[in-house]
């Protein structure tokens, strides 16, 4: 009996070990799943990659420089959750000798979506439409990262908000300036973030292709204290093994502060076109609470296809 239960008990501390692994770099643990231990890579320098990563927002810049057709589906929320204004419509973007323009093909409209001069009531729709929408032509663009990093310099007021929400939008989990109370805490890799979430990295199989998973959430066993300091609930990315482009991303962030109040959540789905990355399906959902502008309650969904060259 007494060798039954060593050799059952020495079965499982084998098990355990040839689960999970957790490794420390720049004094932040990690978890490896057994999958990515296997395939003995440099886990530091994959890490740096995906801490630094710029293929996100990469994705969304080459929609510059491409035509594509897109269903917009936007819903403006009171709040009892019924819809109280919204758009949806049917646009075609035209690229052409290195300009951009845009045909509106179908489109439906309710409540007071815009205002009597046409423009948006609401800073969701203002942003969106920023993201995917053109107004008359726009000539020399390119697809460039480097020197186009949103940037909070030199603005005030709404405009400082807009580019604060594009920075969230973009580089969820680096550090945003110019927030009262929750700039520092959204910055993912500090020493502080540290002891308040948990790090993984995973290797799963994603529409065929093989896709490092990377996870992070706040610890569970986090006290009240800690619990105040937690600005994303959640934030899970799919990067492609081979070239290592965000192709899956999604992302919950909640906070309520006296300047912020905020919960939202977003899904971004990429694919492939020409050799380029771009988005392919985005799904919103947030209440938004920014001084000097009423509170906001939205969500919507961009469906692209069609893309051209």
């Amino acid at each position: 009996m007494k060798r039954f239960i060593a050799i059952a008990l020495s079965s499982i501390c084998l098990a355990a070990s040839a689960q999970d692994s957790i490794i420390t770099i720049d004094k932040k643990k990690f978890t490896l799943t057994e999958v990515v231990v296997r395939n003995n890579f440099d886990y530091r320098k994959l890490l740096l990659q995906i801490k630094e990563d710029t293929t996100f927002y990469k994705a969304f810049r080459n929609l510059r420089v491409l035509g594509f057709s897109s269903y917009n589906d936007i819903k403006m929320l009171d709040k009892k959750g019924a819809v109280k204004a919204s758009l949806l419509s049917k646009t075609r973007q035209n690229r052409s000798a290195k300009c951009r323009t845009m045909d509106v093909l179908e489109e439906t409209v309710t409540g007071d979506f815009y205002d009597s001069k046409h423009k948006y009531n609401y800073l969701t729709a203002e942003l969106y439409a920023g993201l995917f929408f053109t107004k008359d032509s726009i000539c020399g663009e390119d697809n460039i990262v480097k020197g186009h990093t949103s940037s909070t310099s030199g603005k005030s007021g709404m405009d400082k908000h807009k580019e604060q929400l594009k920075m969230l939008f973009f580089n969820p989990g680096k550090k945003i300036p110019g927030i009262p109370f929750i700039g520092d805490k959204l910055d993912l890799y500090d020493d502080a973030a540290r002891k308040i979430y948990d790090y993984k990295l995973d290797l799963l199989e994603r529409n065929g292709n093989m896709c490092y998973v990377f996870s992070i959430v706040p610890k569970e066993d986090l006290g009240m204290f800690k619990k105040d300091k937690v600005v994303v609930d959640e934030m899970v990315t799919w990067f492609d093994q081979k070239t290592l482009e965000v192709v899956y991303r999604n992302y919950s962030l909640s906070y309520k502060a006296g300047v912020y109040d905020f919960d939202v959540s977003m899904e971004v789905e990429m694919t492939k076109f020409n050799g380029l990355t771009v988005p392919r399906v985005l799904r919103y959902r947030g209440d938004w609470d920014v001084i000097f502008k009423k509170k906001e309650r939205a969500l919507f969904t961009a469906t692209l296809f069609d893309f051209k060259k």
